[in-house]
């Protein structure tokens, strides 16, 4: 039996923006060490509530922190173009649901592939207010993945019972395993052994519990070579 990750998201956080794109970079590795990935959506307002945390821009202290760690995120994973829309922090129940519905209906990869574009429509300029039906509808569209009657079907689905209970019961199942915020990942090693990993920079440890080989930060002599120094 090979290793697994359930990655549970919210496209209206900014570290499940990095940690998705940094798994998905890293997939063909995962497979090749029998390691599966999959993406959950799950409504972080939820799991904030449900947990008892607040978002970090409501405390001042973490709020001022925060500006320079994002911007060493954004830095260090190449995404210096990321930032938060005018319209943040956006109500993401809707585009989740929807989320929801296209991992239970279409392949793999078109759901990955959605993911990630709303996503990207939620953090780079010049944004797209997908909580708005109209807005998501006009967007999917644009997306190219879904014909006029998939995307009809789709945000449909977004104000239906039957999805709006299955991101309920995403955002519960996280919540169950501890979760008080998002990225939240439950992983299973090889040994059949599972534990929780939390957040964007975690993944040295991650790798460890899987028992992959991986390399450790490593500070450099002062040299030509030097990062600090290309």
């Amino acid at each position: 039996m090979g290793g697994h990750i359930d990655c549970y998201m919210d496209c209206s956080s900014f570290y499940s923006v990095i940690a998705t794109r940094y798994i998905l970079q890293n997939r063909e590795a995962l497979a090749s060490h029998d390691v599966t990935v999959d993406f959950i959506p799950v409504f972080l307002g939820g799991i904030n509530v449900g947990s008892g945390n607040k978002p970090p821009w409501t405390l001042p202290a973490k709020a001022n922190y925060g500006q320079f760690d994002i911007e060493r995120a954004k830095k260090y994973h190449g995404v210096e173009n990321i930032n938060p829309a005018p319209f943040f922090p956006p109500l993401t129940l809707r585009p989740q649901r929807a989320l929801c519905y296209i991992k239970a209906t279409y392949p793999q990869a078109v759901f990955e592939q959605a993911w990630q574009e709303l996503m990207k429509l939620l953090w780079t300029p010049p944004w797209a207010n997908i909580t708005i039906s109209e807005v998501l509808h006009t967007e999917l569209t644009n997306l190219n993945l879904f014909s006029v009657k998939e995307v009809d079907e789709i945000v449909a689905a977004a104000e239906s019972k039957e999805w709006k209970d299955k991101l309920l019961a995403n955002t519960q199942k996280a919540l169950d395993l501890g979760a008080f915020g998002a990225p939240w990942f439950w992983v299973r090693n090889t040994e059949g052994k599972e534990e929780p990993f939390f957040g964007s920079d975690r993944f040295h440890f991650m790798w460890e519990f899987l028992g992959l080989p991986w390399q450790d930060i490593k500070l450099l002599p002062k040299g030509p070579k030097t990062r600090a120094n290309l």
